[in-house]
């Protein structure tokens, strides 16, 4: 769905005159990827799962734990892992793993502490994101329509990995940053205790600015101790993935924490702003060309607020 198709449809449903360009000008998005009727969050973790195994060698049976790690899911309850796992048909401990964008990197560090706990031998961590559902396309004016801006740059996909063992490499640090104080700049609020039922509260709400202000406040500190404890410097990795919601955004990241820009897998003009899919997304499209002892550095960035950091190293 491109940006101008997005704006097409919202002034088709609502009237809302939206000028022509103005999300991509915006956002630097071009286009993202939505969910066609009767796929959900869950199709997509499938899909992604049966691929990752697939190229692992392994069938659903030599998986005993299946996380899905994701920001939007089938329904409340049950949780999704089931569903994912009643498609796959394998007989793993299922549960549900969910921290807004940092979703799949929280569900890959739940997934390695069990495996380090001797509770798991290899697990199966999936992501499906679909937060297309949640963008308003029929404002009813023009401040619902700026209420809900953030949402035009959603875009849907799903991703999956395979942990297990390695006797070399492997995920070498993890790092974690959160500021709960800011929990209320922007969501999706509904289907819980708060908001049980009402349409409104089903649709992302969230002010893109204030976020970007948030995230700027918190600054690189994570990033600064991960460079001090593992002695890695930007040059040491192969790719730096980062969680990416605009191309402002991203370029702004770059300027704040002086990231090279040719270490990144850029994503969001053509996919936008895939949840907490995006470092599976960026890590797919770089994985084959990768060599025993390149590193990877994942950064992730989430409502909340949290921010997390992994290096991995292709074993």
């Amino acid at each position: 769905m491109t940006s101008r198709h997005l704006e097409e449809r919202i002034v088709a449903v609502s009237g809302v005159q939206v000028p022509e360009g103005l999300v991509e000008r915006a956002t630097g998005i071009v286009s993202r990827r939505a969910a066609e009727e009767g796929e959900y969050a869950s199709t997509f973790a499938v899909r992604a799962a049966r691929t990752a195994l697939g190229r692992a060698g392994l069938a659903p049976f030599d998986i005993d734990l299946l996380v899905f790690a994701s920001a939007t899911r089938d329904m409340v309850e049950p949780a999704t892992a089931h569903v994912v796992q009643a498609e796959l048909g394998s007989r793993a401990h299922a549960v549900d793993v969910t921290n807004a964008c940092n979703s799949f990197l929280n569900g890959i560090d739940a997934a390695r502490a069990m495996i380090l706990a001797g509770r798991a031998r290899r697990a199966l961590v999936v992501t499906g994101e679909t937060p297309s559902r949640a963008v308003r396309h029929a404002p009813a004016g023009p401040e619902e329509f700026r209420a809900g801006f953030a949402g035009y740059t959603f875009g849907d996909a799903g991703a999956a990995v395979v942990l297990q063992a390695v006797e070399s490499g492997g995920i070498l640090d993890v790092d974690t940053e959160t500021h709960s104080e800011h929990w209320e700049v922007g969501g999706i609020f509904g289907g819980g205790s708060r908001h049980p039922r009402g349409e409104e509260h089903t649709y992302f709400r969230g002010d893109g600015s204030e976020l970007r202000e948030v995230f700027e406040k918190v600054g690189t500190s994570v990033l600064d101790r991960m460079r001090q404890r593992t002695g890695l410097e930007w040059g040491d990795f192969a790719h730096i993935l980062v969680h990416q919601v605009t191309v402002p955004y991203l370029e702004r990241f770059v300027e704040v924490a002086g990231v090279p820009r040719d270490r990144l897998v850029v994503t969001v003009p053509y996919l936008g702003n895939l949840a907490s899919a995006t470092l599976g997304v960026q890590l797919d499209l770089v994985h084959e060309p990768l060599r025993s002892g390149d590193r990877v550095l994942f950064v992730g960035l989430g409502g909340g607020v949290s921010i997390m950091t992994m290096v991995w190293e292709k074993a």
